[in-house]
């Protein structure tokens, strides 16, 4: 039986990863930060299969204590504070996490398995907000890295760092560079699922409006579910490397809300959105749109759930959600 430690456990990757990985006969390992994480419970209840430890990114110790007791052939670091907007108001932190977290997990990986570096495989969440200004059109592997955000510095150093320890010590180490996935599991605080709980909010006449930012910036979506099985097909080659995983599609924020506000049976949205500055970005990411064939090509992957599908998803999922809290 393979085994699986997975760093951001509580997130929506870790959760449809650890269930690929279950469906697929792994005992799996999630690492929580702190016992009284307000999460522990929806992992329980997602997938109670997986084994948890206690364990957080920035404490050394605690990880090699991880690698120990799950003597894993396989980790996940997808332990990140992942919320763009954040990282300007707490760089520090962001940096400290995201960033020198994944030198951490790949020292404990080394030193767990210094006597036969490439015994245990590593994948490192990398991100399509590295490429920032964007200096091509679509994105890929080699595209230079212009971050616009401390997360996209942070995941920068990330990145460079699981490169390194692959060339330096013959670790399998690689990086999947993820374009913005969605699912029903996504934070309120990311824009996709903000709107999609706004917009059934909308529709059972218990919220009146959405504050948005900037409507005009553009993204290329898929699901997470989608894309962790891309991250699983990375580890099961021979030799380690790095892919861009994307649609090779790009939507904006109005294309967003145009397809939420359509399931519910709104086709006008207008008066419904505000914008405000506040919601603005210091420095905005304009456009995002990856190049995936490398994906495709070696891994045999490629994305099932099309941005309309994936939006519906997810405002159906609200819908349903908000009626039951709501009592309707």
């Amino acid at each position: 039986m393979a085994r699986a430690l997975i760093t951001g456990i509580t997130g929506q990757d870790g959760l449809y990863l650890s269930e690929l990985l279950l469906s697929k006969g792994y005992e799996v390992f999630g690492l929580i930060r702190g016992q009284n994480n307000p999460k522990l419970d929806l992992v329980r209840e997602t997938v109670p299969d997986v084994k948890l430890l206690t364990g957080d990114l920035t404490d050394l110790s605690s990880l090699l204590r991880a690698m120990e007791h799950s003597t894993p052939d396989e980790v996940y670091n997808l332990g990140a504070i992942s919320f763009v907007a954040y990282s300007w108001e707490n760089a520090m932190l962001t940096t400290d996490v995201t960033g020198k977290g994944v030198l951490n997990i790949l020292e404990a990986v080394r030193l767990y398995s210094h006597d036969e570096p490439g015994r245990v495989r590593f994948y490192q969440a990398s991100s399509s907000e590295m490429f920032g200004k964007v200096h091509e059109v679509p994105q890929r592997e080699l595209t230079l890295l212009w971050p616009r955000s401390p997360y996209g510095v942070a995941k920068v150093f990330g990145h460079y760092m699981t490169i390194n320890y692959r060339e330096s010590y013959g670790m399998h180490a690689s990086s999947g560079i993820l374009f913005n996935h969605e699912s029903p599991r996504r934070g309120p605080e990311f824009v996709t699922r903000k709107v999609s709980q706004a917009v059934s909010r909308i529709k059972l006449g218990i919220q009146d409006e959405i504050v948005m930012g900037n409507l005009d910036a553009k993204r290329d979506w898929g699901f997470a579910g989608d894309y962790v099985d891309a991250m699983w097909r990375m580890m099961q080659q021979d030799t380690a490397d790095d892919y861009v995983v994307s649609t090779g599609v790009t939507h904006s924020i109005r294309d967003l809300l145009d397809v939420a506000f359509r399931t519910v049976g709104i086709d006008d949205w207008a008066r419904y959105v505000k914008q405000d500055p506040r919601f603005m970005r210091p420095a905005e990411v304009e456009m995002l749109i990856g190049d995936s064939s490398k994906a495709r090509r070696v891994l045999g992957w490629e994305p099932k759930v099309h941005f309309e599908e994936l939006v519906t998803m997810m405002v159906e999922n609200d819908l349903e959600e908000q009626r039951v809290q709501a009592g309707r």
